[in-house]
């Protein structure tokens, strides 16, 4: 499957990765004193010199040098050994070199070259013993192909025993979609929701739903969303509340219903506050019958309600403007 938002100019890749090999093939190469002009030879950038030169560079206060080394390792992955680099890669276990190292195997397959890189990768973030290095490698996907890479792993990934796992994979779901895919393609919003229902952590879930663009996402993915409607947790309650509100059109009848069912039972103000949101998004102005005949539910929100009613009548046709006019409203109170 190809991925509309992700593009790839080969050339300056290239360009990139030669001027970055430059000063380490530089430094491998120092010329020998002599009256004569030095021969020219041909050289390699070594899997082992370059980790070694990561391994030093670690210890540097530049933040700068540190990214240097990184984008070398990863822009020169390319045209490393794949066995090499595979074999670094496995038998590596400080969690910054691995990551250094999965980040490179990713950027084999990013770039056209075999699967199995990319696939060593998440067998790895799924399978490693240590939390910390599991983490790692998680990091090491991120902002790349993995939601369609990958099946279910993430899915998986959410239920993680270790905490950190479980929200490095909730992060890499955000930010995914929104840089890779532009926070419009259907199948990674489904994959993100997927992910999110399977978690039994409500941090993740709620990290990864209260983000989340839903505008293009599947019928059964809204079914799911209104299922965690129910839940236990009030921060997850609200977050799906939250991304009801981005539903397609042919989702917007039945999240509203779902929506303000909701409301008259639903007991927390947060909970309360982010249905209210998301039902005056679905509808614009022609939420404010919805609005008004929720007004007498809690009298403590009769204001929260009046300020949405207020901005709506406006009949602004951009939610950006909408938000913004209500929140120069509610500091205008």
């Amino acid at each position: 499957m190809t991925r509309p938002f992700l593009r790839m100019n080969v050339l300056p890749t290239l360009t990139l990765a030669v001027s970055l090999l430059a000063p380490a093939l530089a430094l491998a190469h120092q010329p020998a004193p002599s009256s004569e002009a030095p021969a020219l030879k041909a050289g390699t950038c070594s899997v082992q010199g370059l980790m070694d030169s990561i391994r030093r560079g670690l210890h540097s206060k530049s933040e700068a040098y540190k990214l240097y080394l990184r984008t070398l390792l990863r822009e020169s992955a390319v045209n490393l050994p794949l066995a090499e680099l595979q074999a670094a890669f496995d038998r590596e276990y400080d969690p910054v070199m691995v990551e250094h190292l999965a980040a490179a195997l990713v950027a084999r397959t990013e770039r056209g070259l075999e699967d199995e890189s990319f696939q060593r990768v998440a067998k790895r973030a799924l399978e490693d013993r240590d939390p910390s290095l599991r983490a790692a490698t998680v990091r090491a996907m991120r902002r790349t192909g993995a939601l369609e890479r990958t099946g279910d792993m993430y899915e998986r990934l959410v239920r993680d025993p270790s905490p950190e796992v479980r929200m490095e994979a909730a992060t890499n779901l955000v930010e995914d979609n929104l840089e890779v895919y532009g926070g419009h393609h259907g199948p990674a919003a489904d994959s993100a929701v997927a992910a999110a229902a399977a978690s039994t952590d409500p941090k993740v879930t709620a990290k990864v739903l209260g983000q989340l663009m839903t505008g293009d996402i599947s019928a059964g993915s809204a079914r799911k969303l209104e299922q965690l409607l129910g839940s236990d947790s009030a921060e997850v309650r609200a977050a799906a509340s939250t991304a009801l509100g981005g539903v397609p059109v042919a989702e917007m009848a039945s999240a509203r219903q779902a929506l303000t069912g909701m409301y008259r039972g639903e007991k927390d103000p947060t909970v309360r506050k982010a249905i209210l949101q998301s039902v005056a998004r679905l509808g614009f102005s022609s939420a404010v019958p919805e609005l008004q005949r929720l007004r007498g539910v809690d009298p403590s929100l009769a204001p929260e309600i009046d300020t949405w009613i207020r901005v709506l009548e406006m009949n602004h046709q951009d939610w950006s403007l909408i938000l913004r006019e209500k929140q120069r409203l509610q500091q205008a109170r």
